[in-house]
């Protein structure tokens, strides 16, 4: 009996990496697997359903890899938000708190219009710092975020808690961190 496997399926858990006591999980088996990667566009593109947007961004690096065929397979245009540095005009910065010190992303400044509609995608949501930065620089561009959709969500770092007030989205929840 054959039976679809459900996209969790395609995540390695890694235990006690990179410290005891934390379970890592892993992508990129989800990624190498042809079928765990459509499963992964299909499920993303399906909780996009009904949502009116005009552009998908996604954060550096893994938001690129999921956001970018959602933006293919929609039509729309796709919005890098990078590290400090990587981009090669003009454009905005968003500092943010990390576990251990502090790190800056961007976006170029004419990337996304005053009222634009926005979904922000990304691998993980853990603590939202990442996510909340990119929501702030989306929005001082005059975008409107319309959805912030992720792969996975790790529920007890709470980041959900830092995106309160916008539509989140996470194809598979771990209750941990």
């Amino acid at each position: 009996m054959n039976r679809e496997r459900k996209l969790e399926e395609y995540v390695t858990s890694i235990p006690d990496f990179p410290k005891k006591g934390i379970i890592f999980r892993d992508i990129t088996s989800m990624l190498q697997n042809p079928e765990g990667l459509k499963l992964s566009v299909h499920q993303l593109m399906k909780a996009l359903e009904g949502v009116d947007f005009d552009l998908v961004a996604g954060t550096e690096s893994r938001g690129f890899l999921f956001g970018m065929p959602i933006a293919y397979n929609k039509s729309k245009g796709f919005v890098l938000i990078r590290k400090k540095g990587k981009l090669p005009r003009e454009t905005v910065s968003k500092e943010y708190n990390l576990e251990y010190g502090t790190a800056t992303i961007e976006i170029h400044k004419d990337a996304i219009f005053p009222g634009q509609r926005v979904v922000l995608v990304d691998d993980l949501l853990a603590t939202g710092g990442t996510a909340k930065a990119a929501i702030e620089l989306i929005e001082e561009l005059g975008g409107v975020v319309v959805k912030a959709l992720f792969v996975m969500e790790l529920e007890g770092l709470k980041g959900r808690e830092a995106l309160a007030g916008y539509d989140v989205e996470s194809i598979i929840s771990y209750p941990g961190n």
